[in-house]
């Protein structure tokens, strides 16, 4: 049987890249004339010009001349928008996920902070075509399971291998923060029973951060002196954790429960971890969204297409809680928490929009707020001279379902709209023997 499940396996990994995209992009000079272009950071452009040079933006505006070499495109009609940023998913990490031999974003363990998920990350993923036709040109790819699970990793949706894909360099380690509450409505655990477990909980990762620290201290004087003190036995975890504790890299907070936020966010500021850690998910943030902005920390929100966290919540919580949580003063961006339907991170942004949110602020949350927050709005998240060329060009708005991509560009390559949603539509649309009349 193990055998059989290993073919099968085998099998789908290999209808996987047969299906994933067959042409390649193209990079060259190109000028996309005659557009409305939306820079998101210095406002729209009626009737402009954007020219891709070397995969970057070599100049845009409403009186650009047009190189002699590019290939000229005319977007009469058409609006050019910044690639757009899912601050959370398992995009590449996961292909089916009924079958575990596909699933690569969880250990075996509760201690897992070296293992990188930039390493899983299976650039071939049929999903990856299909998230990337709807504009969606950046994600975040985070492992899952256990208290610190790994390392994320800020990839663009173009390349060969996962080293080509990483971008900026931003691999935050993820903490998972105890949970404090009662876990839905099958929890039936007494209130003793729930208080002391998170207490136990919580003394685990005071316990975990303290070794780390400790090591950390030892590490630290071995540099200094290899020869009067030892190095410190080698532990994976405990390496990874060093930079984390020095303060020199980033830390994503995955918390949802209001009570769980408070109690994260008191536990940072303790440790004095305050500036390092980016808060994600923040399923109740609104509940709270006064204390978040006092830390001054920066929230991952989303999903938005869901359901309340608590049947007496109105429906629409899930889809207020971005907007809520900016107008307490948060810096917001938007995940979507999903694996395969990352393409429908424009619709999580238009519902926030709808609810309180706004257009303008929603288009900020899948674009600069995030490239703002994980350190690289030099290269993305605007339409500005200079940072790479990740865009598309729209027939309307992004958010509304009804807009089609006809153009996409990705570290100024032009990516193909294939997807195996488009060659499965055009199989069927000419189908040989077609339908009996």
């Amino acid at each position: 049987m193990r055998f059989l499940s290993l073919l099968c396996s085998l099998l789908l990994l290999t209808a996987t890249v047969a299906s994933a995209q067959k042409t390649p992009g193209r990079d060259g000079t190109f000028a996309l004339t005659n557009a409305r272009i939306v820079t998101v950071t210095n406002g729209t452009i009626d009737n402009g010009t954007l020219v891709i040079e070397d995969g970057r933006i070599a100049a845009v505006g409403a009186d650009v001349a047009v190189p002699a070499d590019a290939e000229v495109i005319d977007c009469t009609d058409l609006s050019i928008y910044p690639g757009l940023i899912d601050s959370g998913t398992q995009l590449g990490l996961v292909e089916v996920g009924s079958l575990s031999e596909t699933r690569d974003y969880r250990e075996i363990g509760e201690l897992t902070p070296h293992m990188q998920a930039l390493t899983a990350v299976n650039p071939n993923s049929v999903s990856i075509p299909v998230t990337r036709v709807n504009g969606v040109t950046s994600v975040i790819a985070e492992p899952e399971g256990g208290l610190l699970p790994g390392t994320a990793a800020l990839i663009g949706l173009h390349g060969y291998t996962p080293e080509q894909m990483l971008l900026g360099g931003y691999e935050p380690v993820v903490l998972d923060y105890p949970s404090t509450g009662r876990r839905g409505w099958w929890d039936d655990r007494s209130e003793e029973e729930i208080e002391k477990q998170a207490q136990e909980a919580i003394e685990k990762l005071n316990a975990v951060w303290d070794q780390a620290a400790l090591y950390a201290r030892i590490d630290s004087a071995h540099a200094a002196d290899p020869d009067a003190n030892r190095r410190p036995e080698y532990s994976p975890a405990m390496q990874a954790m060093v930079p984390v504790v020095r303060g020199t890299q980033p830390i994503l907070l995955k918390a949802d429960a209001s009570a769980d936020i408070t109690s994260a966010l008191e536990w940072a500021a303790e440790r004095g971890l305050t500036n390092q850690i980016v808060l994600s998910g923040a399923e109740e943030g609104w509940r709270v969204a006064d204390a978040i902005a006092e830390a001054g920390v920066p929230v991952l929100v989303g999903p938005v297409l869901s359901t309340p966290s608590r049947d007496a919540d109105r429906y629409d919580k899930p889809y207020a809680n971005a907007g809520l949580l900016h107008d307490a003063g948060v810096q917001v961006a938007i995940r979507t928490g999903e694996a395969e339907n990352v393409r429908n991170l424009p619709y999580h942004a238009g519902f926030a929009a709808a609810y309180g949110l706004g257009k303008e602020a929603a288009l900020r949350a899948v674009t600069i707020a995030p490239a703002q927050i994980f350190g690289v709005d030099d290269e993305v998240g605007s339409l500005e001279a200079g940072k790479r060329a990740n865009l598309f060009v729209a027939t309307g708005d992004p958010f509304e379902t009804s807009t089609d991509i006809v153009h996409l560009f990705i570290d100024g390559y032009q990516i193909p709209l294939e997807s195996r949603h488009t060659e499965l539509y055009n199989e069927f649309l000419r189908r040989s023997p077609g339908v009996q009349k």
